[in-house]
């Protein structure tokens, strides 16, 4: 009886110490949920797959830009008429492409000015964007840097639902304040549920900064010589929220006044007010 009491005894001593070893241990790694959740490394091309230095003195390469044109407004109530292909409002010298807004009376609208774009020309998907630019200072001025959708895939209006990235915006009134902004057809400031951030800059209108994105298909990074400040990631939850898996294009231009360059006023006196652009590169995303 004693035997197999000691027996059982050290049965259950040999599953004990089986267990307290098996519980030391680790827990499997689960591969699949590291694979899912390791963030994704991009990179990008060493030369742009397209650039314009503005090396050619005269009005832009027409091989990369074109012109909005008009004074509609815009959707935004501004001032300004974009005119087609005019050297007071857009020229290049000195190797600088000067965008300039002026206080003069054409198409109805007391003020003219330029608004470039690459559409059908040079529409990208994916890269990272670096405009190298002195902005105008001066209460009624707003400057931009910023993409549009090439096409309209998504949804029932072409703005917001197929996205915009600004990459850089200024208003006259609050200046050295540099705003970085996504809009879709979920967040997009007519229902206030925007994504954006701003950064301090100020010495905008004294010294040229590069203003950059990073555009993946994992997020957009916005960066200031180099210094991310905004990054929007893709929320996997449909076009409403993340659009961007389409080409874009890009544009410069300098409205005057309108619903948020034109709270505080405009102030006719700063006229002529001048964009100053070194050059643009887009490089391609190489992974």
């Amino acid at each position: 009886m004693k035997k197999r009491i000691f027996l059982f005894g050290g049965l259950v001593l040999l599953i004990f110490l089986a267990c307290k070893q098996s519980s030391d241990l680790p827990e499997p790694l689960d591969i699949q949920s590291i694979q899912t959740q390791a963030p994704k490394e991009y990179t990008f091309t060493s030369n742009p797959v397209w650039a314009d230095e503005f090396e050619q003195a005269g009005l832009p390469n027409d091989k990369i830009w074109s012109y909005d044109v008009g004074g509609s407004g815009w959707g935004n109530n501004e001032l300004q008429y974009y005119t087609k292909a005019d050297l007071d409002n857009a020229h290049v010298e000195n190797g600088m492409l000067t965008i300039e807004a002026k206080k003069e009376s054409f198409g109805g609208k007391n003020f003219t000015s330029a608004r470039l774009v690459t559409k059908g020309k040079q529409d990208f998907m994916y890269g990272r964007v670096e405009v190298r630019a002195k902005l105008p200072a001066g209460l009624g001025t707003w400057p931009a840097i910023w993409t549009l959708a090439s096409q309209s895939d998504y949804g029932n209006a072409y703005w917001p639902d197929n996205g915009e990235i600004d990459i850089m915006e200024h208003v006259g009134y609050d200046p050295g304040v540099v705003h970085a902004t996504v809009h879709t057809k979920a967040f997009n400031h007519v229902i206030n549920t925007q994504k954006a951030n701003t950064t301090v800059v100020p010495d905008f209108d004294k010294v040229f900064h590069v203003y950059q994105i990073d555009w993946t298909p994992e997020y957009i990074k916005t960066y200031i010589d180099g210094k991310p400040y905004f990054t929007f990631q893709n929320t996997k939850k449909g076009w409403e929220e993340w659009p961007f898996d389409k080409k874009q294009h890009l544009l410069l231009n300098i409205a005057v006044g309108g619903n948020w360059g034109g709270q505080k006023g405009v102030d006719e006196s700063i006229f002529p007010a001048k964009m100053l652009i070194d050059y643009v590169r887009v490089y391609g995303l190489k992974n």
